[in-house]
């Protein structure tokens, strides 16, 4: 092992307000950026694509829970639909599209990869009788509600 004599002046530079601040500034707004862009799911700039993440909607009717995902350009076989412990867990595959003519790509934009969306069920739910479809590429799971778990009126009578 070589043992290194420290110089506490060594990576000492001169100091420029002005352009030091900036640097940094322009720093930080880059990593802000960043961590947008993975939160969103998007590319970063050294264009790696990110985790996917596909958008969902959740309604709740009187008889039942809807989830609603978005997966353009995701084929059927490539979505799995899971429930365990009270988990609905909607995962799979946005698989790259090969291009046979040898395209040379100035930018790519469009994401690509695996995902996974997981939401906790109330136990007012059915698990056993949980359907999905999908159509267009947007898939539509129905949970419906058991039947204790229904909303009902109660008419109140005045005496």
């Amino acid at each position: 092992m070589t043992l290194i004599r420290w110089n506490p002046l060594r990576d000492v530079t001169v100091w420029h307000p002005v352009s030091d601040l900036t640097n940094e500034i322009v720093g930080m707004q880059r990593e802000i950026d960043r961590m947008f862009e993975r939160f969103r799911g998007g590319t970063v700039d050294d264009s790696h694509a990110s985790m996917w993440i596909p958008a969902v909607d959740v309604v709740e009717k009187e008889s039942e829970f809807i989830v609603k995902a978005e997966l353009p350009g995701v084929d059927r076989k490539d979505v799995k639909i899971t429930v365990q412990n009270d988990i609905l867990t909607i995962s799979g595959e946005k698989r790259h599209e090969e291009e046979k003519n040898d395209r040379n790509y100035q930018r790519v934009e469009r994401s690509y990869g695996s995902f996974q969306r997981s939401f906790t069920l109330p136990s007012t739910v059915a698990n056993d009788r949980i359907e999905a479809a999908y159509d267009n590429g947007i898939l539509t799971v129905s949970i419906p509600k058991v039947e204790e778990a229904k909303r009902r009126e109660i008419e109140v009578k005045v005496k």
